[in-house]
């Protein structure tokens, strides 16, 4: 009599999940920053939040800490002409898709912060509204994304001094405004957003 055969079980992978998140969708100047970021359930990370909530010494202590223990990371710009060319809404979204396509290991799954899932995603996504709060790979995300592009924009106010960009990172706070009111909008300006039309066209007319 034959023995029976012997059941071999094989333990599924574990999802990889991609967490994406933006930086800079509103400032008027700067380029637009994503990340798409895997974790590696086997290395925890612990202090992960959305990046609002963090003070900026726990996000820049957090970015190292992301960057090593996560199984794959990307952090994508898109440059203020590209913003001006197709719109912020759409820049976003294709830094998310060109953030997403380029890890390796690929993902099983993207969950992007927001209510807008991007087209072209290589596997099935979700949209979280909320989800910096919710899923630790986006809160992962939202840090790499912020820190990222604060410390683009602190690179840029020494091209551009005047503006005050190491300060307020490009948002319309009222020193920005009078800034660009006193200036007009530098190269990384974005033209395609009002107060810096406005701005602009003062220029000229003065």
């Amino acid at each position: 009599m034959n023995a029976p055969a012997a059941t071999v079980r094989l333990r599924a992978r574990p999802r990889r999940i991609a967490g994406v998140d933006e930086a800079g969708r509103g400032p008027l100047a700067g380029p637009v920053a994503v990340a798409a970021v895997i974790l590696n359930p086997r290395r925890r990370i612990d202090g992960l939040d959305d990046s609002k909530k963090l003070t900026e010494a726990r996000r820049e202590a957090l970015f190292p800490l992301i960057q090593e223990r996560a199984l794959a990371w990307r952090i994508e710009f898109v440059e203020v002409e590209e913003i001006d060319r197709i719109n912020i809404f759409q820049a976003t979204m294709t830094g998310m898709r060109r953030a997403v396509l380029a890890l390796d290991p690929s993902a099983d799954l993207v969950r992007v912060d927001g209510n807008h899932l991007p087209a072209g995603l290589p596997c099935r996504g979700e949209a979280l509204i909320g989800g910096d709060a919710l899923e630790p790979s986006i809160m992962a995300a939202s840090i790499l994304a912020k820190v990222a592009r604060d410390r683009m924009m602190r690179g840029l106010h020494q091209q551009y001094p005047h503006y005050g960009f190491d300060q307020h990172k490009g948002y319309s706070t009222a020193a920005h405004l009078a800034a660009l009111t006193a200036h007009g909008p530098c190269p990384q300006h974005r033209r395609s957003f009002a107060p810096v039309r406005i701005a602009e066209d003062q220029l000229v007319l003065f």
